[in-house]
C-alpha cells in the first residue's frame, strides 16, 4: 500500500469513529447543555456530521504519528521469529477477550467513564500483558508446543533438537576471532549444528569496520572463519535472527540464547567461562581443550629450553615450550639466551594454562 493510500485510509477509519461516536454521545451533551435542545442540532445526522469533521480535524495532527508508529512496529516485527509473533498475537487475543468479559457489566451503566473510558484502559492493559506473557515466556512455550525457534525465519527441525547426536554449539564472537574453532571442526571431535546469532555477526562486523588495525584485523579473520566454515561444509551451520532486545551484552544474549535451545556455547573467554558455569548453561572451552592436549611431564624428565626473561622469584628464568607452556627454571637468572638442559620438578595446572617448574640438569 503506497503511503499516501495509507493516509487516507486511517484518515478514513478517524472520519467513521467519528461520526459514530457523535451520534452515541453528542445528544449526551446536547442535553446536558439545554433542557431541550433543537432538534436541528439534536438529530443523528447532524450529530454524525460533527462528529466526524471533528475526528478529521483530529486526524491532521496525528495520523502522521500513527503511520510513524506503525512503520517502527512493523520494522521490528519483521525481524522477530514468527513463533515470537504467534505467541504475541494469542496472548494479545486472550487478554482481549478477558477484557471484553469484565467490561460486560460495565457497558450496561450509564456513565461515560465506565461503560467506555474504563472498558478501553482494560482492553489495552490486558491485551498489553497478554503479548508480554507471550512474547517473555518463549522458552516454556516452545517446550509445551515442542515448537523450536527459527534460523533466518525457518525452523531448525524438532528431529534435529530431538537428537542427541544433533546437539547445537553456539559460537561466540571470541571463538570466530581466535580461530582455531575451524581447525577443531575439521579433526570431527564437535558433533552437533553450529549456530551462529545475528548479534555475534553484528559484533564482528563492528570489530572487522573499527579505525583500529589490529581490531580491524581481528574481526575480518572473525569472518573469514565463518565463511570458511559455510563454504566447506565441514558441519551443519545455521545463522538465527533470535534476538533478545531488552538484553544489552552480548554474552547475557549467548547465555538466554543456549537456555531456548538448550544448546552449548563455544568459547575461549575465561570470563564468559565461569558466568555461564554459574548459570547453569554447558560451555565448551577451546583453551580447556588445548591445555588438555599438551603432553604431561613428570618430576625428573629432562628438556631442552632457552631462557628468555627472569622469573618473579629471586634467581628464577623463564622459558617457554613451542606450544606456549611456561617452564620456570630455579637459578636461570644467570642464563639469559642460553639453551640449556633441565630436569622437570614440578607441574602445576592454573586457570591461564600449564605451569613447569624445573631446575639446570647437573649432567
Amino acid at each position: 500500500m503506497k503511503k499516501i493510500d495509507r493516509f487516507t485510509v486511517i484518515q478514513f477509519i478517524f472520519v467513521i469513529l467519528g461520526a459514530t461516536l457523535g451520534v452515541i454521545y453528542l445528544p449526551v451533551i446536547w442535553h446536558a447543555l439545554w433542557e431541550n435542545p433543537s432538534i436541528l442540532l439534536n438529530n443523528a445526522l447532524v450529530d454524525s456530521v460533527i462528529g466526524a469533521i471533528v475526528f478529521y480535524i483530529l486526524s491532521l495532527f496525528v495520523v502522521k504519528r500513527i503511520m510513524n508508529a506503525m512503520s517502527q512496529v512493523e520494522k521490528q516485527l519483521s525481524q522477530k521469529n514468527p513463533f515470537y509473533i504467534l505467541m504475541g498475537t494469542l496472548g494479545m487475543i486472550i487478554g482481549l477477550i478477558l477484557a471484553t468479559l469484565i467490561s460486560i457489566v460495565l457497558f450496561r451503566t450509564p456513565y461515560l467513564i465506565t461503560n467506555l473510558i474504563l472498558p478501553a484502559l482494560l482492553m489495552i492493559t490486558f491485551g498489553y500483558l497478554g503479548f508480554l506473557l507471550g512474547t517473555t515466556k518463549l522458552n516454556d512455550w516452545r517446550k509445551i508446543f515442542r515448537v523450536s525457534l527459527k534460523k533466518g525465519g525457518n525452523a531448525l527441525t524438532n528431529s534435529a533438537n530431538r537428537n542427541s547426536n544433533k546437539s547445537i554449539k553456539i559460537l561466540d564472537t571470541n571463538i570466530l576471532i581466535d580461530g582455531r574453532i575451524y581447525e577443531v571442526a575439521k579433526t570431527g571431535f564437535i558433533e552437533g549444528t553450529l549456530l551462529v546469532p545475528k548479534f555475534v555477526l553484528y559484533e564482528l562486523q563492528y570489530i572487522a569496520d573499527s579505525a583500529d588495525s589490529q581490531k580491524r584485523i581481528r574481526g575480518r579473520r572473525g569472518l573469514d572463519i565463518l565463511n570458511k566454515l559455510q563454504t566447506e561444509k565441514i558441519m551443519p551451520i545455521e545463522i538465527t535472527d533470535q534476538d533478545y532486545d531488552n538484553i544489552k551484552e552480548v554474552d547475557s544474549k549467548l547465555i538466554r540464547l543456549a537456555k531456548d535451545f538448550n544448546g552449548s556455547i563455544i568459547t575461549n573467554d575465561y570470563n564468559l567461562n565461569k558466568v555461564i558455569q554459574f548459570q547453569k548453561v554447558n560451555v565448551l572451552n577451546i583453551n580447556e581443550l588445548a591445555n588438555s592436549l599438551k603432553p604431561r611431564f613428570v618430576p625428573g624428565e629432562h628438556l631442552e629450553v632457552m631462557i628468555l626473561k627472569k622469573g618473579t622469584e629471586r634467581s628464577q628464568g623463564v622459558a617457554f615450550l613451542d606450544d606456549g607452556t611456561m617452564v620456570v627454571v630455579e637459578d636461570g637468572k644467570n642464563h639469559l639466551n642460553e639453551r640449556l638442559s633441565v630436569e622437570v620438578t614440578s607441574s602445576i595446572q592454573t586457570d591461564a594454562g600449564k605451569m613447569i617448574f624445573a631446575r639446570i640438569d647437573d649432567k
